[in-house]
């Protein structure tokens, strides 16, 4: 396979802490035009009447969840429009990842789904500069992670991988990852 996916749309989700953003860069870093879209930045867009996603998930969270993901596919599909490799990096879990992927029009479409185990998440983790978990335990995503999340795209344990063996695994499966090849 070429390392050139062309106009398309790639999804990295996973746990927080699976590596989601050190992969994504580092994939579009590797495709000769590639945009980075850090789904984060569309909820630190919101500056006032935020309301953060917890496990006891309001209307309100879910609405802004929503839109969140709604505006990264809408991103992604403009750049790929152009001729861009668009990389979106999210927690996209459960039902999100089916109602997100409807969402992105631009095939191909792979998602990769990074699953390290729950250690491995633990120790990143506790190594990480910022703290993601807050609220939620690393148990429960992971549990929603992989009890929730359907099975499509390229599922990769990620547990004993270098970000950088991790984008060689996307790059060498990546027609595995093509949701229309599922």
């Amino acid at each position: 396979m070429s390392t050139d996916p062309g106009s398309a749309v790639v999804l990295i989700t996973g746990v927080m802490a699976s590596g989601k953003s050190t992969v994504a860069e580092l994939l579009a870093r590797q495709l000769p035009r590639a945009a980075h879209i850090r789904g984060d930045v569309f909820r630190r867009m919101v500056v006032s009447g935020r309301e953060e996603l917890l496990p006891e998930e309001t209307t309100e969270a879910r609405a802004q969840l929503d839109l969140r993901h709604r505006l990264s596919a809408l991103v992604a599909d403009e750049y790929a429009h152009h001729g861009w490799t668009a990389v979106v990096q999210d927690i996209i879990l459960g039902d999100d990842l089916t109602r997100y992927v409807a969402r992105v029009h631009t095939r191909p479409l792979y998602v990769v789904v990074l699953a390290p185990s729950r250690g491995v998440v633990r120790v990143r983790e506790a190594e990480r500069p910022k703290t993601g978990y807050g609220a939620w335990t690393v148990e429960a995503l992971d549990h929603a992670l992989r009890a929730e999340t359907p099975r499509i795209g390229l599922w990769l344990d990620t547990s004993e991988h270098t970000p950088a063996q991790t984008v060689s695994a996307i790059l060498e499966n990546l027609p595995a990852a093509d949701i229309g090849n599922g």
